[in-house]
């Protein structure tokens, strides 16, 4: 047997390559996965983009140069040597874009276990647990593929907005209803942001977006205002407002940080724009602070405890899955890819951000 892996110049995002490597016996205490399926989004290509200075090509390490992009979705045990993970067994979790991966599963637990390999020891808990999916609230059979489309983004859209919350949007609505600008507004991750926020009272959410996508977030029903990106003048120049950026577009951040004299908050989440990113030094306004969806969770597990924590998300995820998923408008259509060569083409549609955003893509290098 052998594992297929696609793998990324991490200089050359757009230079892809199959490698194909002989499996190896496993050691005592690892376990073998298929990797069944995983989604395909703009944040993946985030992870891409950021994976020197945010440490996501250290999850799974390629050879010189080459990173193996994580993604989230569904694995089964083919072989164990781990006491308590049995062949067969179905996980949730943080998987390298591959057939197949062997975990080295620790505090194994009727929920789940964290992957204890050496190389993982100092990164986030978070990207290193994987749930059982017989214990797991969040799963659904029938909901896997928007499981794994949108759950960690859910996710972290549902910090984004308790993370605001949690700081009072700092200060924004002392002048009127406060602004959110959310940039890329087509991408799952903002438009769970402003599922989220659109719940809070006199919240002006704008969407922006390329002048493609404006009747799709106009579709959604959860934004108050969609503009295009050349339309930053229908917003007045003194609105108290909170810039969330998912683009990481360099010209753009620079253009808000100087229009919008109460701009209160800058906050950098994603770069669903590649070829426009670029630095945030010497911008007029507040700091443009990368958030970190982790530190957030970890606040809150301190504060609330887990199971208070998990209870909350598990009720905001089906309020959100029930619009998304609505059959009189679904936000998301998913369409299902196998074989290497799909992964590549779904990859590269991704990378250049001209994809359909009702679509959300499912992929397996199985064939």
């Amino acid at each position: 047997m052998s594992t297929l892996d696609f793998l990324v110049r991490k200089n050359l995002l757009s230079k892809t390559e199959l490698s194909e490597t002989p499996d190896a016996p496993l050691d005592e205490g690892q376990v073998r996965f298929a990797v069944d399926m995983f989604a395909l989004t703009a944040n993946n290509i985030t992870y891409a983009a950021f994976g020197d200075a945010m440490n996501y090509w250290n999850f799974y390490p390629a050879g010189a140069g080459w990173g193996r992009i994580p993604v989230w979705g569904f694995g089964s045990v083919l072989e164990s040597r781990c006491a308590g993970i049995e062949t067969a067994e179905r996980f949730y979790g943080y998987f390298p874009m591959s057939s197949s991966v062997v975990l080295q599963p620790l505090r194994v637990s009727p929920t789940g276990f964290i992957d204890g390999a050496e190389h993982r020891a100092a990164l986030h808990a978070v990207y290193n647990t994987y749930t059982r999916c017989s214990t797991d609230p969040f799963h659904a059979a029938q909901t896997e593929d928007l499981q794994a489309l949108l759950r960690p983004l859910f996710i972290t859209s549902w910090l984004i907005d308790d993370f605001l919350a949690d700081h009072d949007f700092f200060g924004a609505g002392e002048h009127g209803n406060p602004v959110m600008l959310l940039s890329s507004a087509s991408s799952k991750t903002a438009y769970g942001t402003a599922f989220q926020l659109s719940q809070r009272e006199r919240i002006d959410v704008v969407g922006l977006t390329s002048a493609a996508n404006v009747d799709f977030c106009k579709s959604l029903g959860c934004y108050s205002r969609i503009l295009s990106y050349d339309q930053l003048d229908r917003i007045a120049a003194d609105a108290d407002c909170i810039y969330i950026d998912f683009a990481g577009n360099a010209a753009l951040r620079k253009e808000i940080h100087t229009r919008f004299a109460n701009l209160k908050y800058s906050s950098s989440i994603g770069g669903t724009h590649v070829e426009q990113l670029g630095g945030a030094k010497d911008l007029p306004g507040p700091r443009a602070t990368l958030f970190f969806a982790p530190a957030q969770i970890k606040k809150r597990n301190s504060e609330w405890g887990s199971d208070i924590l998990g209870r909350r998300l598990l009720q905001a995820w089906q309020g959100f899955l029930a619009q998304v998923s609505a059959p009189t408008a679904p936000w998301l259509v998913v369409e299902n890819h196998r074989g290497a060569a799909a992964v590549a083409a779904a990859y590269a549609e991704a990378l250049r951000g001209h994809g359909d955003p009702r679509v959300g893509h499912i992929l397996s290098l199985a064939q």
